[in-house]
């Protein structure tokens, strides 16, 4: 399958998570954004007020993370930081599953954490939620697991990473995730892509966004 330019384009959420990000390099990103017709930004939660402010008359949507990068936040701080994003202006919610709740088998804590931050959505017309399940630290098992999570906790996406727990998205996860969430959450792809041809890889094998960094590079990289 060919994918366009401008389906690429608005698959992807621009990103910039890194602490060291300034002031000017988030006007940059969301400048980026409208320019190359990205589907949103993602940043860190104290610049969503001012990608709100910037991207205000456009169609580009801003992303905020929550239990980041860890997911080991307590439920109540999670739903704090959601309703702060959501307040601020975000449109969407980039949540970390609790892994270390996963990993010690307790799935309920792990549904009830993330129906937390999807009840906070709620109140808030036109948001999305994805629970990030960090792949890269996960068994297959794990990975099925988590997955099923994210459908009980009746999130939108499966998210593959952060980014900063190594690893990234492999086409290999997204088709074992697309396997088992169907039609019931989208995937968002994210981690370590670089190229346009793992972009269209990822989606050929069921990612609908692509988080990235480098989605300028990746549009002017034809193979």
């Amino acid at each position: 399958m060919f994918y366009s330019d401008k389906e690429i384009a608005g698959a992807i959420d621009h990103t910039l998570l890194k602490s060291e990000a300034t002031e000017k390099d988030i006007i940059r990103l969301c400048e980026e954004a409208r320019h190359y017709g990205f589907k949103a930004v993602c940043v860190q939660p104290y610049y969503v007020s001012l990608c709100a402010e910037t991207l205000k008359d456009t169609d580009v949507r801003v992303a905020s993370v929550v239990g980041f990068p860890f997911g080991t936040n307590s439920t109540e701080v999670k739903i704090l930081e959601a309703q702060s994003a959501f307040v601020c202006g975000a449109r969407e919610i980039d949540m970390v599953l609790n892994i270390s709740a996963l990993k010690n088998n307790r799935i309920e804590e792990v549904c009830a954490d993330i129906k937390s931050v999807v009840n906070v959505s709620k109140d808030y017309p036109g948001t999305i939620v994805k629970v990030i399940i960090e792949t890269a630290l996960l068994s297959k098992e794990e990975k099925i697991k988590a997955c099923d999570a994210v459908i009980q906790g009746g999130a939108d996406f499966v998210k593959t990473s952060t980014g900063f727990n190594g690893g990234g998205a492999t086409v290999e996860d997204i088709t074992l995730i697309a396997g088992i969430v169907g039609d019931k959450a989208r995937i968002k792809a994210s981690g370590g892509i670089r190229t346009r041809q793992q972009a269209e890889a990822l989606l050929r094998a069921g990612a609908s966004r692509l988080g990235t960094s480098g989605g300028i590079k990746l549009l002017n990289n034809n193979y």
